[in-house]
């Protein structure tokens, strides 16, 4: 009978021990931020996860955000660009608390669509203030190095933080991209004549230089076929002046013996046609092969 006056008692001191640390005691998970607040001013700001003390409500009380990237698209808006052409974007945005502390009452005790409210202003703003500096071919163009999406977006997104920095929003960008772009029906036939026009521009140019390459080659093929030939007429000078050399030795020779002149020359003409693999059928009588005449003679004899 005296075991269960204690097993309530322990029973009672946990309850107890569990209701203090609800009151006392709360926890922050990885994917939050917290604030905490002394009689409703923010007072601490929570970054890290863990379990932390707290005095009870209504001393101090907890809010709890979501610290993970949230991505934001704005409406689809008209801008006047540096030429005087109207220019529809739409533009989302990544971005998350990054202090907590500053959040909190800057949104109405942290509302996030008060937060996109406001975003969807600074970046309508934004917008104007850059697209006003460029012209319509720096978004639209048939040469796609003359396209300065990157540059613009980083402009946009420097002027949002810049505003958030200095209204003190706790909030952090983490990107900015155009995600559309059109053009009103008004000027979209004007737009389109005018890439037409730079694209025959692109292709002109291109041609152009496609033809001076074609002559640059042209012309070193012009400049190495004539060494070829001048290098050839060398060498065919060169052999001519040594057959003549030859010639202008054996020609003393060949004068005191016309005979053996007359024999070398068929002699060499028979060379030729023999030097390939060849079956003759010639009449024996006829220069040169009237030197096989006293071969066939000397066969029959036998």
């Amino acid at each position: 009978m005296m075991k269960r006056p204690i097993i309530t008692l322990l029973v009672g001191a946990l309850l107890v021990l569990i209701f203090a640390l609800l009151l006392f005691v709360f926890q922050v998970r990885q994917s939050e931020v917290a604030v905490v607040t002394t009689f409703g001013q923010p007072t601490r700001n929570i970054t890290e996860p863990g379990a932390y003390l707290k005095w009870p409500w209504p001393i101090q009380r907890v809010y709890k955000f979501d610290r993970r990237i949230q991505v934001f698209e704005d409406k689809f808006t008209e801008g006047l660009t540096a030429d005087n052409n109207n220019l529809l974007t739409a533009v989302y945005v990544g971005w998350r608390i990054e202090d907590a502390q500053a959040f909190f009452p800057k949104f109405g005790g942290g509302s996030v669509q008060a937060a996109e409210r406001m975003l969807e202003g600074l970046i309508g703003n934004a917008k104007g203030a850059v697209i006003g500096r460029y012209r319509l071919s720096d978004f639209l163009n048939a040469d796609p190095e003359r396209v300065k999406f990157d540059q613009i977006e980083q402009e946009i997104r420097e002027l949002v933080e810049t505003q958030l920095r200095a209204n003190n929003t706790g909030i952090r960008i983490e990107f900015l991209g155009i995600k559309k772009i059109g053009l009103p029906e008004s000027v979209t036939q004007t737009v389109f004549d005018r890439m037409t026009s730079e694209r025959k521009v692109l292709v002109s140019r291109l041609e152009n230089e496609g033809e001076a390459e074609a002559q640059k080659i042209r012309a070193a093929a012009n400049r190495q076929a004539a060494e070829i030939l001048a290098a050839a007429e060398a060498e065919a000078t060169r052999i001519r002046g040594e057959g003549e050399a030859r010639a202008a030795e054996l020609l003393p020779v060949f004068e005191r013996n016309p005979a053996l002149a007359n024999f070398e020359l068929r002699l060499r003409a028979l060379e030729q046609a023999l030097k390939e693999r060849t079956t003759l059928i010639f009449d024996h009588r006829t220069p040169p092969f009237d030197l096989f005449q006293g071969f066939l003679t000397n066969q029959t004899t036998r």
